[in-house]
């Protein structure tokens, strides 16, 4: 894996939690285990969602527990110009449009074809403003998957196998930026991974449904696709994925001991042994990047 860049890249909606440090301590062990670089991106593009000096906050908690990046920190609402620079890209190919429709009116005409979603699942869009707004005003601004030559995306995951998602069937034409308002994860992660030349993305499996949504986009816009690899999810005791919005505990790392147990935690949920409980955090991540490369690296 020669020139590997890895990253984490986590929203400041709330501390880390014991999820998101397994995502963290992965991206940091592929990246050694692949003599590689590890960035750290704080995704605030979403400015509605994300609570004042939390990314600070996440970048401590890092630091405890020994995950320090190889370069200073990005903060992707430093990077707008960029996300409108490749918007623009996209609408001058007309491959994006805008969408006057609200989650109201797409759950009616969905239920008018007798199509419904789950709690957790995709609202398909119907199409509705592809040929033009009928004088509402613009929501957002969607990207023209119906465009694409093949909306279908395979790809193989480093952990997972061979995945394959038809894009405009089970997603359509899915937001690159509410009107005027915050713009869409895929796009953003799309741009900070191009310009910053990510080659492997290792982040948790409860985002492995965007892959596919992001490999159309970097189709799109002409960049390399990063190799991914998602990692197994934490989930608490009502069997759901530990998350901010379900009320995860806040990571404890304000001291040694307590960031080494988050650690511990944190390596066994990828399945890595335990170090040893006379090693301090600088040694048990060092014994755990051997492991972490026969577990997720196997020889071809």
């Amino acid at each position: 894996m020669a020139g590997y860049i890895g990253r984490f890249a986590p929203s400041p909606t709330g501390p880390l939690h014991a999820g998101s440090l397994v995502a963290a301590l992965a991206s940091w062990l592929d990246a050694r285990a692949a003599g590689g670089r590890w960035l750290v991106r704080i995704e605030d593009a979403d400015t509605e969602r994300c609570l004042p000096g939390m990314g600070e906050h996440i970048l401590q908690q890092l630091a405890a527990c020994g995950l320090i990046p190889d370069e200073a920190p990005v903060w992707q609402t430093a990077r707008v110009g960029r996300y409108q620079a490749a918007l623009a890209r996209l609408i001058d190919a007309d491959l994006a449009y805008p969408c006057g429709c609200t989650r109201r009116e797409i759950d009616a005409v969905l239920a008018a074809q007798g199509i419904g979603h789950d709690r957790h699942g995709e609202r398909v869009y119907p199409g509705t403003c592809r040929h033009g707004l009928n004088g509402k005003p613009a929501r957002a601004w969607r990207f023209a998957t119906w465009r694409m030559p093949v909306s279908i995306v395979e790809w193989t995951d480093r952990r997972l196998g061979p995945q394959r998602q038809d894009v405009l069937a089970d997603v359509g034409d899915f937001v690159l930026r509410r009107a005027d308002g915050p713009w869409a994860y895929q796009l953003a992660v799309v741009v900070d991974d191009a310009e910053q030349g990510i080659t492997d993305v290792v982040r948790g499996a409860d985002l492995t449904d965007n892959t596919p949504r992001q490999i159309l986009l970097q189709r799109a816009l002409a960049v390399p696709t990063p190799r991914y690899l998602h990692t197994p999810l934490v989930v608490g005791a009502n069997g759901e994925k530990l998350s901010k919005q379900n009320g995860a505990a806040a990571l404890g790392t304000g001291t040694p001991s307590a960031a080494r147990s988050a650690l511990d935690a944190a390596a066994q949920a990828l399945g890595l042994p335990a170090a040893r409980s006379e090693d301090g955090i600088r040694q048990a991540l060092a014994g755990w990047v051997a492991p972490w490369a026969a577990l997720y690296n196997p020889a071809p």
